[in-house]
């Protein structure tokens, strides 16, 4: 039986569970038909409408017929009448088959939802299956920065922000370099699994540019988001709130996924996560008032085999000047 909540009457559970199985074993076809009985019989069951269009966006895939992408979008968008804050991600798909925002396209509620289901997993899969190592290289490069310029990069931060914390990976990769370690993050039961770490002496469910709107201004020496910006677009609203949560030279470090060579500004990829050029990436640190300190290429996770083209980026808030002397590192 799914996973899904109940549509209230066991036919249609049972017709939604059959179209699972069809489109798990590869027969879109069977898939729709199956949904299109369960929405029959009941016609507000949101994941039913979804599951109909995924099968009709398979089909489409295959057959290129405009009208299955039409039919697919039309599905996607009668789900997402009926989920509007998009659980179930019906703006993703919408996005991938060309409707609608793509900047817009990864809602708070789905990756609350996607993460919430992962939990149990998520470490196991992340670093034993995908060699996801983000914390690790992301901490090397705050390392390698304070040998180079430890004015800039201390080898100890008092106050540390952790965005996106998840089960508590990039709190552990830290280790004795964070005095107070504060963390965010939108899923209830990742935050869980982080608190059961002991390493947070705050953990909050929060959307992260609202978690630091409700920082004190200047007060993080370091802020850090291990594989968070995949899930947004448009970063502008994030780095101005990590720009003002920081004390003048405190730094932000961060992974980001890369596009294609050539592509500029910002990607919504086929696995569903955005990839920032490196021209944005600097004009939107510009914009934040955050000069880059560190850009290096990182392949932080593989996926079907093959590494993911990434970024680790460290960002300095300048030091205020004082008279005529600038104190930046």
């Amino acid at each position: 039986m799914s996973r899904q909540r109940s549509s209230g009457d066991l036919l249609a559970d049972r017709r939604y569970a059959y179209a699972e199985a069809c489109l798990a074993e590869d027969d879109p076809a069977g898939a729709a038909e199956m949904a299109e009985q369960a929405i029959d019989i009941a016609p507000d069951y949101a994941p039913a409408w979804f599951l109909l269009g995924r099968a009709r966006e398979v089909l489409f895939g295959r057959s290129r017929d405009e009208a299955d992408r039409q039919a697919a979008l039309a599905a996607f968008e009668r789900a997402l009448g009926l989920d509007p804050e998009d659980a179930l991600g019906s703006r993703l798909h919408r996005a991938a088959l060309g409707g609608g925002d793509a900047l817009a396209a990864i809602s708070p509620a789905y990756v609350r939802a996607l993460f919430d289901g992962y939990a149990p997993r998520f470490e196991r899969h992340l670093v034993d299956e995908l060699g996801y190592r983000g914390p690790e290289m992301m901490v090397a490069a705050l390392d390698a920065l304070s040998v180079s310029n430890a004015a800039c990069a201390p080898q100890h931060f008092p106050d540390v922000l952790d965005l996106g914390c998840g089960t508590g990976l990039m709190g552990r990769a830290l280790g004795g370099r964070a005095g107070r370690l504060a963390g965010c993050d939108l899923s209830p039961a990742m935050l869980a699994l982080a608190r059961r770490t002991g390493l947070y002496t705050r953990l909050a469910e929060a959307d992260l540019v609202a978690f630091l709107a409700g920082e004190p201004a200047g007060a993080a020496d370091l802020i850090v988001a291990a594989d968070v910006f995949i899930y947004l677009g448009d970063l502008a609203s994030a780095l101005s709130a990590v720009a003002r949560a920081l004390r003048p030279g405190g730094l932000f470090a961060f992974t980001v996924q890369s596009p294609e060579a050539g592509e500029p500004g910002i990607v919504l990829g086929e696995d569903g996560r955005y990839a920032h050029a490196d021209t944005y990436l600097r004009a939107a640190a510009g914009t934040a008032g955050l000069a880059i300190a560190e850009m290096r290429p990182a392949a932080i996770r593989r996926q079907k085999k093959s590494d993911v083209p990434g970024r680790i980026l460290i960002l300095h808030k300048h030091l205020i000047k004082t008279g005529a002397m600038d104190a930046t590192g």
